[in-house]
């Protein structure tokens, strides 16, 4: 699948539009995102991580909700160059009722953005991000990791729909009602009921993301999809041979298919589960090479504001790790001394040190256009149309 932007739409947004036209010596020399670029997260966190959100509820789990949204996450994601990102809203795990915590988030990210309304737009179309690009807003997509919030009833998702959510994650790590995750040991695929939730998904034009699913799920999902399917945030097998990260054959599979892949800034990355950016670049060429260059993006998996005090943090996310063993959720490769995201490719300057990274490797900057986010919109025209 090639990029769907026309001329005029390239030309309309000046800056991103020539640097995927431009060649030549002044343009390589650009540092940093190119000027104009699109840039979007397939899944990450918009949240200031060093704020405790003023109202948390400790018995009710993690919920969206949690992330705090002010000046310095907004400000952090500018100077990032983010143009939008897949935010995870709704149940993914934890003891409240799913599809009424999920409502109640969609209409907690609906206020926010009311909130915020120079700074923030609600993602609906592919469109949509050209318009968040052009007005220097950061848009958000709303998106699932797992689809318990549909119960067993399929016509939800045409509520969720509705209601603007753009991607749905079938399964998280374990199973549930419609597939495997990549942590259920039988690999057993979709269930019929996983097969009637993807004709409905097709339906209502939402994006199918495969992340977190078991082998069997993807490439059945992938093969009964009547629209390309995602995987929104992973790494390559055939890299390191971890549960999270996907095979050669899903990664193309869903290339072949027209679909999307966008590699993560995870542990899951090296079988020492402490990945750097060395990593990050190794497995974003090894998803070029399987699925090729218009095909693959990012997905980080993680929020763009700089954790301030890391010492504290890593205590957290030790107590974080063990409760997700103990709730039988978490994956192969979470351990308690490691980190969930790469420590030499975060903060604000995390896009335009990939980009650096990726020139310097010798990729051309109109593939570095299209890993940062062309390939996502690209992806979107497809699913959701214009």
């Amino acid at each position: 699948m090639g990029s769907n932007f026309n001329r005029r739409e390239l030309l309309a947004l000046g800056g991103a539009g020539a640097a995927l036209l431009a060649t030549g010596p002044a343009f390589a020399a650009q540092k940093g995102v190119p000027s104009g670029a699109i840039v979007v997260n397939a899944l990450g966190g918009l949240s200031n991580p060093n704020v405790e959100p003023p109202e948390r509820k400790e018995a009710s789990g993690w919920t969206s909700t949690d992330a705090v949204i002010d000046r310095r996450v907004i400000d952090d994601a500018r100077a990032s160059g983010l143009t939008a990102v897949n935010i995870t809203i709704g149940h993914v795990f934890g003891p409240n009722e799913p599809f009424e915590q999920t409502v109640r988030e969609i209409a907690h990210w609906d206020a926010v953005a009311r909130r915020y309304p120079n700074d923030l737009l609600k993602i609906e179309s592919a469109d949509d991000i050209l318009r968040a690009k052009r007005e220097n807003r950061v848009g958000l997509i709303y998106g699932f990791q797992n689809t318990t919030m549909l119960g067993s009833d399929a016509s939800r998702a045409d509520v969720f729909a509705n209601l603007g959510v753009r991607i749905i994650q079938l399964t998280y790590n374990p199973a549930n009602a419609v597939g495997d995750g990549s942590m259920a040991p039988e690999n057993r695929g979709l269930t019929p009921f996983g097969r009637e939730v993807v004709e409905r998904l097709n339906a209502n034009r939402v994006m199918v993301d495969l992340s977190h699913s078991g082998e069997k799920t993807c490439l059945e999902a992938a093969r009964i999809s009547k629209q390309p399917i995602s995987i929104n945030h992973t790494g390559c097998r055939a890299l390191t041979d971890l549960p999270r990260n996907k095979t050669d054959a899903e990664l193309r599979l869903v290339a072949e298919r027209g679909g999307f892949v966008g590699i993560y800034f995870m542990p899951f990355l090296t079988p020492t589960s402490k990945a750097t950016a060395d990593d990050v670049v190794a497995h974003i060429e090894h998803a070029v090479k399987v699925c090729g260059e218009d095909h693959v993006g990012i997905g980080t998996d993680g929020g763009i504001t700089t954790i301030d005090d890391l010492g504290a943090y890593r205590a957290k996310i030790a107590k974080e790790i063990a409760d997700r063993r103990a709730a039988g959720i978490g994956a192969k490769g979470e351990n308690p001394d490691t980190l969930p995201f790469v420590l030499d490719l975060r903060g604000p300057s995390q896009f335009h040190d990939l980009a650096d990274r990726l020139r310097r490797r010798g990729h051309s900057d109109a593939r570095i256009e299209k890993i940062l986010g062309a390939n996502f919109v690209a992806y979107a025209k497809t699913v959701w149309g214009a």
